[in-house]
């Protein structure tokens, strides 16, 4: 150990330390290793999906488990992506608290990695792999909080669960979806914490904590343009082609409403309150209604994200029809990716459309795939939003934003079922996604040493949450 990391190192195993009894020794830098080779024994699993293979994942993490005493449980819809459940059981006193995380990760193209993306390799301070940062992260500090809570026989007001699913990145009947309809006892709780948040540093200073508390709910949409079929030679008034693509370009005009929740609100105004006094205004501008402003146009065309989160979003990502140059099809259509905002009434909304598109050649349709249940956002006036705000001051040292993401993550089925449910994560550079590093990249990766911050921020969290009083 570095002597010029005690006094940090004591600092923050007092502050742990107020938050559990008496005699349960918090995690520090001393458990780093065992943390790395944990981490680096998951990232080195191809748990890609598709196809889908998370059971060396569940069986690793269920024999560190059970070495330990912890009692586990196995449910699985398919043997090869199996969810695993392990308890430690408190007093009852208050209700569980879930922590959750998946086990698969993206798919790759190996060609594209500079080091193999399943060889956790360590270079520079980082550690380089598919799902370094989604979300095998996440799975290491909950089984590292687990292993913590045993060893240490801290005593619990709550039981914690740690759930680790498959079928996060593409199919969740096999994780998420099955244990909310075929096991939901095992995964009650009065709150959850799992991914969708992290901690931003920008240009080697820490900025702020994301806490994710809502998020937005993703609706596939078929636009069908159908006309006459022809020669290519003699146009028609009635080509499909054309009034597909008219339809398009209205749909792209149009700005949906702006509508805030608490989430949104509360992301405005904090964030409004650390930002430069240009960036503060537009966020002002927001705050006060403004729809037709300055602002917006900003953000649509510099920060989409911001934009984003304000409305229910529409892009049209997919075209397809025709089959011979010379041939005037009958029928094309476009695909939508429409992110609704988690009080939506989708009913109203596709009649919204029907009106800007305003063609009775063009029809909309729902189309079939996967979407996530809508559900009221998690409130912040909760113990455990203020513990996880409380915990990054300490931790990071900086505010909190919560925030409304706009993909969507496995919370949405547990918001639904009245599980209380944020968002956390580890610490990134803001630059990281720019140059390539971030989460889905070629070249994903986490900093070691926000690792080992992140497991010490997620056990401070359970043990402040779920340690006797």
């Amino acid at each position: 150990m570095h002597l010029l990391r005690l006094p940090v190192v004591f600092a923050m195993l007092a502050l742990a330390t107020r938050a559990a009894e008496p005699g349960a020794i918090p995690p520090g830098p001393a458990i780093d290793e065992e943390a790395m080779r944990h981490f680096q024994a998951l990232v080195r699993m191809d748990t890609s999906d598709p196809p889908g293979n998370e059971r060396p994942a569940v069986e690793y993490l269920k024999r560190v488990l059970e070495a330990e005493g912890i009692e586990t449980k196995v449910f699985a819809l398919d043997p090869m992506r199996p969810n695993l459940v392990a308890r430690i059981r408190g007093n009852g006193s208050k209700r569980p608290l879930l922590i959750m995380a998946h086990t698969d990760v993206v798919n790759v193209d190996p060609a594209k990695w500079k080091h193999p993306p399943f060889s956790a390799t360590r270079e520079g301070g980082h550690v380089y792999g598919r799902g370094t940062i989604d979300d095998k992260d996440n799975v290491t500090a909950a089984l590292m909080t687990m292993l913590l809570l045993k060893r240490n026989q801290v005593p619990l007001d709550r039981d914690v669960i740690f759930l680790a699913e498959a079928g996060e990145e593409g199919n969740v009947r096999f994780g998420i979806e099955y244990m909310v309809r075929e096991h939901r006892a095992e995964i009650d709780a009065e709150f959850c914490i799992a991914e969708g948040g992290s901690v931003v540093r920008a240009g080697g200073k820490v900025q702020y904590g994301n806490v994710q508390t809502t998020e937005k709910i993703p609706n596939r949409v078929r636009i069908i343009a159908r006309g006459v079929a022809g020669h290519g030679s003699v146009p028609l008034r009635s080509n499909a082609v054309v009034h597909l693509a008219k339809a398009i370009a209205k749909i792209s005009e149009w700005q949906t409403p702006m509508r805030l929740n608490e989430t949104t609100r509360a992301f405005f105004e904090r964030l409004a309150a650390i930002s430069p006094p240009d960036e503060a205004a537009r966020y002002h501008s927001i705050l006060r209604g403004d729809e037709s402003g300055a602002a917006q146009e900003y953000f649509a065309e510099k920060m989409p994200q911001l934009h984003s989160v304000l409305r229910t979003s529409v892009s049209p990502n997919m075209i397809s029809g025709g089959y011979r140059v010379n041939v005037i099809p009958s029928e094309v259509e476009a695909t939508l990716d429409i992110r609704s905002l988690p009080d939506e009434d989708m009913t109203r909304f596709l009649d919204e459309l029907r009106k800007v598109i305003d063609d009775p050649a063009v029809t909309v349709e729902v189309a079939p795939g996967h979407s996530r249940p809508g559900a009221p956002p998690s409130r912040l006036n909760t113990e455990a939003f203020e513990v996880i705000e409380a915990a990054i001051k300490r931790h990071y040292g900086v505010v909190t934003i919560p925030t409304m993401s706009t993909g969507a993550t496995d919370m949405a089925f547990l918001r639904a079922n009245g599980i209380e449910s944020f968002g956390v994560g580890p610490m990134i550079d803001r630059e990281d996604a720019l140059m390539g590093f971030g989460a889905h990249s070629d070249q994903e990766r986490i900093l070691e040493e926000a690792l080992y911050t992140f497991v010490r921020f997620k056990w401070d969290v359970v043990v402040s949450l779920a340690a006797k009083k």
